[in-house]
């Protein structure tokens, strides 16, 4: 099976589930109220964070520097906001990790190491070599 189609069936499912678990414990406005409540501060929180790393990209343009961390930044912001506006509680704890600025950081750090250790892994497969032409040994 895909595995995008369990993820697509799985992750509402998953929601749904902690919604109801929650709801049972707290009640269902409060779960509504809880589920609004974080969506309003995750769009604030991205707004705050999307200012700052704008203006750290521009002093990085400025100063003739790459803004690479920046623009991973706010994509990472980008995506953390979306999922907080996703109604549900999984989503929302990934998009709180992915708008403050620590665990941001060392989520990029574990995707780089692993994306370093693959191209190390697979640096053996190239296979050096030189194209004679038969014309010129004549």
């Amino acid at each position: 099976m895909n595995p995008l189609f369990i993820f697509f069936l799985g992750l509402p499912a998953l929601e749904i589930f902690l919604m109801i678990k929650i709801g049972g414990k707290i009640g269902a406005l409060n779960t509504l109220a809880l589920i609004f409540f974080t969506a309003i501060i995750g769009v604030y929180f991205a707004k705050l964070q999307g200012i700052q790393t704008l203006k750290s990209g521009m002093i990085n343009l400025y100063q003739n520097k790459l803004p690479v961390y920046e623009l991973l930044s706010g994509a990472s912001i980008a995506i953390g906001a979306l999922l907080l506006i996703i109604p549900g509680f999984f989503t929302d704890i990934f998009g709180f990790l992915l708008l403050v600025p620590f665990t941001r950081k060392i989520i990029f750090n574990i995707i780089l190491r692993n994306k370093n250790e693959n191209k190390i892994n697979n640096k053996d497969d190239a296979i050096d070599g030189e194209i004679v032409d038969k014309k010129d040994e004549l």
